[in-house]
């Protein structure tokens, strides 16, 4: 019973996600779905796998597995991993705008020290004003700065493969920006 609640402590405190984002999110319950969990409350990580959904407020992740830890001085980190050839997935609403922010990648890794999200190996990341995509962007490894709403994208980038390996992407970077409309055709709108 003792452990019960703290994989439930665990889960409900260890990602606390972006500070531009949505700010409610923060105080919302953190509900996981996934076929397994394994918990190590020495090492205070939580691991799901199998058909992994994340929900926190605006917040969906989906992959096959969810790796989530806190360090000793309350940083949380998470590692969110694809099933063979597929992608794993996050999206979050921006705060005070109708702006999400999605993005997919072979993994994806949240860093609460530094408030950022990382998508790697044919990283992808969209930005949507209501339902309208706005900016697309695709490289192999995509950082989205949360505090500063900045993001870097890297088309050549050496990863790590899934082997172990260093695999050179050979690829580019890919970007379709799209202008913000003008206040007064945004109000004009129906």
């Amino acid at each position: 019973m003792k452990n019960s609640f703290a994989i439930l402590g665990l889960a409900a405190t260890l990602l606390a996600l972006p500070a531009l984002a949505e700010k409610a999110d923060h105080d919302k319950p953190m509900n996981i779905d996934a076929d397994k969990l394994r918990y190590d409350d020495l090492n205070q990580q939580s691991v799901f796998t199998g058909h992994v959904l994340l929900t926190k407020g605006t917040i969906v992740i989906r992959g096959e597995q969810l790796s989530v830890r806190q360090d000793p001085d309350g940083s949380q980190h998470a590692l969110v991993t694809a099933a063979p050839n597929a992608l794993a997935f996050f999206r979050q609403k921006r705060e005070a705008l109708d702006e999400f922010i999605e993005g997919e990648g072979e993994t994806i890794t949240y860093d609460g020290a530094a408030d950022t999200v990382t998508f790697t190996r044919r990283a992808q990341m969209r930005r949507f004003r209501g339902t309208q995509l706005a900016d697309q962007i695709s490289g192999a490894v995509i950082v989205y700065e949360n505090l500063s709403d900045i993001f870097r994208v890297d088309g050549n980038n050496s990863v790590l493969g899934s082997d172990s390996k260093v695999v050179n992407s050979g690829g580019r970077v890919h970007a379709m920006l799209t202008p913000k409309p003008a206040a007064s055709a945004a109000s004009a709108a129906p």
